[in-house]
Formats: structure tokens, C-alpha cells, sequence
């Protein structure tokens, strides 16, 4: 591991944590009750009036590396049009709990009731939700659990229908015994595995010590209790799906080449989720595709949210 003052990874950083600060935002943290603590990325309470005419819109990270690394391409372009709330959910970056260890604990369904009690200690009443893998998971059950606060959905890349065979068959696919080794990478080599697993950009010809800084930088925090999180989840645990349709309208934005979530699921889901679901393929992505087609994952987003709902 590179000495601290010669880190790639802290200066990558620094540089996106100036790109959210760009965009207007301002890093917060906030005690939900008396257990949880969210660290987030907010409009400063000094928002001026005119930018808080802009419609709510939570961004929710997969699980990896906290929020700044995940929403980065989305920050500045978004800002533009939404009033935006990007979280660290809890386990990742600053945000953390004391609450005892269960699965209930440990949940996507506790994750959404933190997101909850965040929006609502923020006094934000009604809001659209975007989710990316992890964060899908997180965003569906938001919408569930909060109908009357939660306007519109996207899930991107989030197989909310995954079934325990399709866990195992992604960690065959990944080379590995269990879901921990591919989902907490430990060194340079793992990372390289987990960025094959996940993006169409491979990391063959950067050098193991860079990797090695970033997969510090990135995964060695919290990595006990990220694993409860994986052990948590109720998603995927079955041989068949719990997933029911939700009364907002949904978008599904999904990669060509999704390795993780194949694109077969993305198109059983929209079946799952009812006629008020639509979806969008990225061609030439994988489980990024926020990352890998920045502009269009976007654009999707604006037109989505932004245009009226259809009248039934």
C-alpha cells in the first residue's frame, strides 16, 4: 500500500468529493434517532428559494465504496434540474449504527427506514428515489413501505428479483465460494476480479500497487459489519421471488451486459412490477451504467422524472 501522502485513491477523492461540492452540495450528517447516524450529501440550509422550487431526488449507492465514488458522473448534470439528497447508507462512509446485529438490523428493509427518517428529519415530504444495485433494493422497499412520500422509481441495475439460485450462480460466475469474496474485495487481485465482474473497462494494465490503494481506500472500513449487511439481505435467499408490484411509476435502467444481473431479469421484473414499469437498456454497459454512459443514464433520469404521469 502507497504511503498516504502518495495515495491515487485519496487524491481521486478529494477530487470527487469538490465535484459534489461544486454542484451546490454540502457534506451533513444527521442523527436519525438515537442508534443511527447518516452522513449525507445535501442542498445547505441556506438554500436559496429559487433552488428549492427544484423537485426532491434521493440517489442511493450499490454496495461498494461510499456515495462520493458512485454518483460522481450524476452530481453536477442533476443538480441542475433536482434538489438532490445523496446518502451514505448505513455501513458505508460516515454514516453508522449501534443498533444490535440481526437480520432485521441488518435488512434492506432497515437501510429504507433510515432512508425514511432521514428524508423526513430533512422535512422533505414527497420525493423520487433512484437506486443502483444495492440501493435498488433499498429504493423498492422504500416505495412500499413510504407510497404517500415516494413519488417516482428508478431501479438501475437492481435485480429485486433474484432468487437464491441466481446469488449462486453469480458467485460461480465470479470464481468464488461466497458472496463476501466477490462483494468485499481484499486486495489489488480482487479488485481487478470485482471491476471485470462489473464494468466493461478492465483494470488489466493498472499496477497492483494502485489497486491495492484503492481497494484500502475503498473496502477496508466497516468490512464485519458490511458482511451482516450481505447476510442480511431477504433478497435472494428463496428459490422464488417476493417481488409485488408497487403503485409508483417505475423505471428500469439496465446494462446490455449486466453480468451481476443478467438483462433477462431486468425484463422479468418490468412483467413483476406491472404495466406502470418501463424499461431502458444501455447498450454496451454492464452493472454500471451510470459510469460507462454517464450522458444517457442521465438524460434518462430528466425525462423520466421530469415528464407527467400517464393517466389510467
Amino acid at each position: 500500500m502507497a504511503p498516504s501522502f502518495l495515495s491515487v485513491a485519496k487524491l481521486v477523492e478529494a477530487i470527487l468529493r469538490r465535484r459534489f461540492s461544486s454542484a451546490g452540495l454540502s457534506l451533513q450528517t444527521l442523527h436519525i434517532d438515537s442508534e443511527t447516524t447518516i452522513q449525507f450529501w445535501g442542498p445547505p440550509p441556506s438554500l436559496s428559494p429559487e433552488n428549492k422550487q427544484n423537485p426532491p431526488l434521493l440517489l442511493l449507492h450499490g454496495f461498494g465504496p461510499s456515495a462520493v465514488w458512485q454518483w460522481s458522473r450524476q452530481v453536477k448534470p442533476l443538480s441542475l434540474v433536482f434538489r438532490l439528497y445523496i446518502p451514505d447508507l448505513v455501513f458505508f462512509g460516515g454514516s453508522t449504527t449501534t443498533s444490535s446485529c440481526s437480520d432485521e438490523n441488518r435488512s434492506e428493509m432497515f437501510q429504507a427506514s433510515c432512508m425514511g427518517k432521514l428524508m423526513e428529519k430533512l422535512g422533505v415530504e414527497r420525493f423520487s428515489v433512484v437506486g443502483t444495485s444495492y440501493g435498488g433494493f433499498v429504493a423498492y422497499n422504500m416505495a412500499k413501505m413510504f407510497p404517500e412520500k415516494v413519488d417516482k422509481v428508478i431501479l438501475a441495475s437492481s435485480g429485486v428479483n433474484m432468487r437464491r439460485s441466481d446469488n449462486e450462480t453469480f458467485i460461480a460466475r465470479a470464481k468464488c465460494h461466497r458472496i463476501t469474496e466477490v462483494m468485499l474485495p481484499s486486495s489489488g487481485t480482487d479488485l481487478r476480479r470485482f471491476s471485470g465482474m462489473v464494468s466493461s473497462r478492465r483494470l488489466d494494465f493498472v499496477p497492483d500497487f494502485v489497486l491495492n490503494d484503492f481497494c484500502q481506500k475503498m473496502y477496508s472500513e466497516k468490512r464485519e459489519e458490511k458482511a451482516e449487511l450481505l447476510e442480511g439481505l431477504s433478497i435472494g435467499r428463496d428459490d422464488k421471488t417476493n417481488v409485488t408490484p408497487i403503485q409508483q411509476d417505475v423505471m428500469l435502467i439496465w446494462g446490455e451486459h449486466d453480468q451481476v444481473f443478467p438483462l433477462k431479469m431486468a425484463h422479468d421484473l418490468r412483467e413483476m412490477l406491472g404495466k406502470k414499469t418501463k424499461l431502458k437498456v444501455i447498450q454496451k454497459t454492464s452493472h454500471i451504467p451510470q459510469t460507462e454512459k454517464p450522458k444517457e443514464f442521465n438524460g434518462t433520469i430528466v425525462s423520466f422524472l421530469l415528464s407527467p404521469s400517464p393517466s389510467i
